[in-house]
């Protein structure tokens, strides 16, 4: 029975590492101060009580489940109350097929051992559900900050050929916004995209856009919006035009009028190609053209982020007017080639533009102000959004109700770190810029946020951010609500550590200490974190804890998970992380996977819990 079991474990997982001491008798070696043998035997992960007690409910307290009786325990004890007699008949064939599938004979039920198995699979029994979709400026968009693309292109272009991968990693994750920073190169008609005042190694604009075009829908068929930073001549805009219009052909959409008075749908735009920015005037006239030939690093940078890098004050940088006719300074600081080059292509570059970005003259209450006949996007820095929270609140959850906010990390940040992103969530933001080549608690959180509404890049805003009461009075985010719902989480076990990691990778002497940390991130009054005990040598620790977390906004609280190994000497090890949006958590029992500090999901290693709401 022993090798029969092993093989059953082998249709669950993968194989394990090579590198294990594993022996015959299923127990690993751990060598003392080379001295001496530990020998532990490897337990397997077995059915906690509460499974074992939903087994034999469903069953009828026989000793196998039958698919009519599978159906019933995923509609009555798992929510899923749209779940057919074929969907349950087909699970229950892919857990036989997997767990069976070196038998010789057919089985139409499931014992024990199977059910909980199926409980394991997350592709089966995952934890999160998804939504519909709404028109463009009530959705949160998975957002592609330029340091992505700054940081990461310089590690890979210092040896070798630029490289836009990652563009594509990005997109190929279920980014929607993509920044490019654009600059002239050495020659007459080269464009680069860099980010200015760094090191980074520049790309030619032409291989990004047409990565673009070849990635854009590769993990989901909603749009993709460009949001250009251009620091171009008129002529080289008019050059950019052309290699948008030529790249994306039917792919692009531009409105047919000047500007939108309201926002389409992302539903609407499947498959399209959208491009945000200034328009050529604005441009003129905020970055001053005078500059002839190629960029140099240490040169003029209007950018926001670079704005702010240098020092100028966020409001004089941010909110200085856009909408200032064309001075005789500007013109004069145009040759007669520019000038004709930018009456030729400032047209042909403006009427791609379909989501303007500008701000009017004035402070930062006067930029909040929403026209009546147009929309537009407003870019804040993380600092300067800390501000508006505290002094202008719901004037940004007014102006995010018809426009898009851009949050982007303030430019200090040069080692690609990120801001904690549930201000701008709770104000309605719909596009939070990241530095997605790194890795940290506040990435975690937006990969935790886009796992929602099936991972397609973009989320529904709560309808809370979206509403206005009789007096026009919109929500506050500094106002304490009461509570709206109660999440009871409880963490059975662990399991899979094993298969990913050799056995000494979290201890030399002994199999690993494992506990969970279990944080509710959100509104203030709903932020918390409860931890569970430590399972003392054991790959496969069985926890059973219950922690209860009040909410007064589960709408945008997010469940964040870390496994822990515990260490007396020094730091405790990672063992995994996840995190999910508690606004499609389904209920009952599941299965959670876990993963790595960058994000990327373990092959194996993988949670059991119980989600209840109350």
């Amino acid at each position: 029975m022993g090798s029969y079991k092993k093989d059953q474990r082998r249709s669950f997982s993968s194989p394990e590492p090579s590198k294990s001491n594993k022996d015959e008798m299923g127990s690993y070696n751990y060598k003392m101060f080379n001295l001496f043998n530990r020998k532990f035997k490897i337990t397997e992960a077995e059915p906690p009580k509460d499974v074992q007690q939903v087994f034999s409910k469903f069953s009828d307290g026989g000793s196998h489940m039958m698919a009519d009786q599978l159906r019933r325990f995923l509609v009555l004890h798992q929510d899923e109350l749209h779940c057919t007699l074929a969907e349950a008949k087909k699970i229950m064939e892919e857990v036989i097929n997997r767990r069976h599938h070196l038998t010789r004979y057919s089985r139409h039920s499931l014992n024990l051992d199977d059910f909980f198995h199926f409980l394991l699979y997350d592709d089966l029994n995952g934890p999160i559900t998804s939504q519909e979709m709404y028109v463009l400026c009530g959705y949160a968009s998975n957002s592609f900050v330029r340091g992505h693309v700054k940081s990461a292109l310089d590690k890979l272009c210092h040896s070798s050929d630029c490289s836009e991968v990652p563009i594509v990693k990005a997109l190929q994750r279920g980014v929607r916004v993509i920044e490019l920073d654009l600059w002239p190169g050495s020659s007459k008609d080269e464009i680069l995209v860099l980010h200015g005042r760094t090191l980074t190694t520049p790309v030619p604009l032409i291989k990004c856009l047409k990565s673009i075009r070849d990635y854009a829908f590769s993990s989901s068929p909603y749009p993709v919006i460009i949001t250009l930073e251009d620091h171009l001549r008129p002529d080289l805009q008019s050059k950019v035009a052309e290699m948008v219009t030529q790249t994306f052909g039917g792919m692009l959409y531009y409105p047919e009028s000047d500007s939108l008075v309201q926002f389409p749908s992302p539903e609407s735009l499947k498959h399209r190609i959208i491009i945000s920015t200034k328009p050529p005037k604005e441009y003129l006239e905020s970055n001053g053209i005078k500059q002839k030939g190629a960029f140099s690093p240490g040169g003029r940078n209007s950018s926001e982020e670079d704005e702010e890098a240098s020092g100028i004050p966020d409001h004089t940088a941010e909110l200085e007017a856009d909408d200032r006719s064309n001075s005789d300074q500007d013109d004069a600081d145009l040759t007669d080639c520019d000038n004709k080059s930018g009456q030729l292509g400032a047209p042909a570059y403006k009427r791609l533009i379909t989501i303007h970005a500008g701000k009017p003259k004035g402070q930062l209450k006067d930029a909040l102000k929403v026209a009546v006949d147009k929309v537009r996007r407003l870019s804040l820095s993380e600092q300067e959004l800390e501000k508006a929270a505290t002094t202008n609140g719901t004037d940004v959850v007014r102006f995010t109700q018809n426009n898009i906010l851009r949050i982007y990390p303030k430019g200090t940040r040069i080692t690609s770190s990120n801001y904690k992103p549930l201000v701008g969530w709770m104000h309605g933001a719909q596009m939070i810029a990241f530095n997605m080549q790194g890795y940290g608690k506040s990435l975690w959180l937006m990969h935790g946020m886009f796992r929602a509404n099936g991972g397609c890049g973009y989320l529904k805003k709560p309808d809370f951010l979206m509403e206005k009461g009789p007096n026009n009075e919109v929500f506050d985010p500094k106002i304490k609500l009461a509570v709206t719902k109660t999440l009871k989480v409880k963490v059975y076990l662990g399991d899979g550590w094993r298969l990913d990691f050799s056995h000494t990778h979290f201890d030399s002497y002994s199999p690993p200490d494992f506990y969970t940390k279990v944080y509710i991130v959100g509104a203030p009054a709903d932020a918390a974190k409860k931890k569970t005990k430590i399972i003392e040598d054991n790959w496969s620790p069985a926890w059973n804890q219950e922690f209860t977390f009040p909410l007064t906004v589960p709408e945008l609280a997010l469940l964040r998970i870390e496994v822990r190994e515990y260490d007396m000497s020094e730091k405790d090890d990672f063992g995994g992380q996840t995190c999910l949006p508690v606004s499609d958590l389904r209920p009952g029992i599941r299965s959670v996977p876990l993963h790595d500090k960058k994000g990327e999901k373990l092959k194996n290693a993988r949670l059991l819990v119980g989600f209840q709401f109350v």
